[in-house]
């Protein structure tokens, strides 16, 4: 399952090259320009690892941080800053960021502080995970997909679609996001794609456990999942595609 990494700087160009190189490791992003969006990204994408930087133009990274930690203990965070004095680097580990890179840094040396980072805050990611639902689980190490009793055949694609979702139950994925799950890096599939991938993929779940639908269109937006006895964030609307 692809690690979710929430990238907060007003930094496009640097952005752009963070999406790619942690792409090439399998992990999805979302960037963000701003704190405001930083606050509602990080409510509605549920990262493991936040990439926060000190400096924004609507908010202090610092005063970020140290809300974000207490309202989410588990959070990765990891301070980017152009400000490398020593005692910046005390004070964002000291209001509970996880690491600080000073800009600018050594792609690979961001890449392993990220992976260091995962195995302690999202154990999760594990081979040997599985994701439980009342009425299906998903088995990340076998890729398998049992609804009640029966193992639902679903191809490659299909599967990364349902973990993306699920990984966020009640909360919409956009296309673009269900895309990127399928296929990271350069190529992204068309969005007509998804849809049909989508549409395979509920058909499958409702043959295995009639009366269930696991999965909701949402419109203008995307899908959701929405396992038994979890209420989604927004209204679905739920339709065929």
């Amino acid at each position: 399952m692809q690690p979710l990494i929430l990238i907060v700087d007003d930094d496009a160009e640097l952005s752009t090259m963070l999406v790619e190189l942690l792409a090439r490791e399998g992990w999805a992003t979302h960037t963000v320009l701003t704190a405001g969006d930083g606050e509602r990204a990080l409510v509605s994408h549920q990262p493991d690892i936040v990439l926060l930087d000190a400096m924004l133009p609507d908010g202090n990274g610092f005063d970020l941080a140290r809300r974000w930690r207490a309202a989410h203990p588990a959070l990765g965070l990891v301070m980017l800053t152009a400000r490398g004095e020593p005692m910046d680097r005390v004070l964002g580990l000291e209001i509970g960021a996880d690491d600080y890179l000073s800009k600018p840094f050594e792609s690979r040396e961001l890449v392993a502080r990220l992976r260091a980072l995962l195995r302690r805050t999202a154990p999760g990611r594990g081979d040997t995970a599985v994701m439980r639902f009342a009425g299906l689980s998903i088995d990340l190490a076998k890729r398998e997909v049992t609804a009640g009793v029966r193992v639902v055949a679903l191809t490659s694609v299909e599967f990364k679609l349902l973990v993306a979702l699920a990984r966020r139950p009640g909360v919409a994925v956009n296309r673009h996001e269900l895309s990127q799950a399928v296929q990271a890096g350069g190529y992204q599939p068309q969005e007509r794609t998804v849809d049909v991938q989508i549409a395979r993929l509920r058909r499958k779940l409702k043959d295995a456990s009639p009366g269930a639908e696991w999965v909701d269109t949402v419109r203008g937006e995307g899908y959701v999942f929405v396992p038994r006895g979890h209420a989604a964030s927004r209204d679905t609307g739920a339709q065929q595609p």
